[in-house]
């Protein structure tokens, strides 16, 4: 009795001390993330222009939502943006591999690959506009004549993407670098007195445990290419007529431009439906590989 006696209290006052250290971290989630997330759902059932008072529509935001062919342009896009951002990860990979090993200026290397991480977006987007530009852009040095990439309303969308994929597979690439420093010695050298080198080694061995950090790497590589906006706005602004923007630049586009908050969010809660169905899925991937 005495034993449970003293231990109790004890045990309560760590969970209490517990629950005052996650209090902080907990508030600014609930205020900058759920809060958020409620307040779209509920904005989206009205119209309102930011200023006067709200007028309640019910689900007419998403009806002229699915009636509208900007928001199936967007959606389209976002699908392709998902499609080809899939690429970030086993790139990522594949150079993380490389510059996994000990040689003489591989620090230099990393530097270089690790470069495009850390320059803004807006940065990105100005570089590559200047680099696709059918006049005097390195792109027109390098075939010989200029292709008006961001022109075209058929591969305006490839050409922002190709720029968004160069800082984004560095980020993926950093992740895995992390991974790969923390991998069991051990099992690695178990699996090779097993007979397991090159792909089968990587296949059965290293890829097992980097579960979380491909689950990291692919879950971010999803919330980057479905909340995408900003080379678009700097390279495109959407256009050519409307045939490079996605489900972000079309929120944006609709509460700044129009002044239509509640379809904005309408289209918002949407956007956040997509990324939790792959989240969600990924998420779901992961446990059952865990188990």
């Amino acid at each position: 009795m005495s034993v449970h006696t003293i231990s109790d209290p004890l045990a309560h006052r760590r969970r209490r001390a517990a629950l005052w250290f996650l209090l902080p971290a907990c508030t600014m989630f609930g205020v900058y993330v759920i809060y958020p997330i409620f307040s779209s759902i509920w904005l989206s059932f009205y119209d309102w222009d930011g200023v006067g008072a709200r007028t309640f529509v019910g689900l007419a935001n998403y009806r002229e939502l699915l009636d509208s062919e900007t928001f199936y342009t967007a959606l389209k896009n976002n699908l392709l943006w998902l499609f080809l951002f899939m690429l970030a990860p086993p790139l990522g990979l594949l150079f993380a591999l490389y510059l996994n090993q000990s040689v003489r200026g591989i620090r230099l290397v990393k530097s270089l690959f690790f470069a495009p991480f850390v320059v803004s977006g807006v940065v990105i987007g100005l570089v590559f506009s200047w680099f696709y530009d059918p006049s005097f852009g390195l792109l027109k040095l390098m075939v010989g004549h200029g292709i008006p990439v961001l022109g075209d309303e058929n591969m305006a969308t490839f050409g922002i993407i190709a720029a968004a994929l160069w800082p984004q597979i560095p980020f993926c690439m950093i992740l895995f670098l992390t991974g790969l420093t923390s991998l069991n010695p051990e099992i690695i050298e178990a699996g090779r007195l097993e007979g397991a080198k090159g792909w089968q080694l990587l296949r059965h061995v290293v890829l097992p445990q980097l579960n979380s950090v491909s689950f990291m790497a692919v879950t971010l590589t999803v919330v980057g290419a479905l909340r995408s906006f900003d080379l678009i706005a700097v390279m495109t602004g959407g256009g050519p007529f409307d045939s490079s923007t996605v489900l972000a630049y079309f929120m944006y586009d609709q509460a700044i431009k129009y002044f239509r908050f509640g379809y904005s969010a309408a289209i918002a809660v949407v956007l956040f439906l997509c990324m939790l169905v792959f989240i969600a899925y990924q998420l779901r991937r992961l446990l059952r590989s865990e188990k």
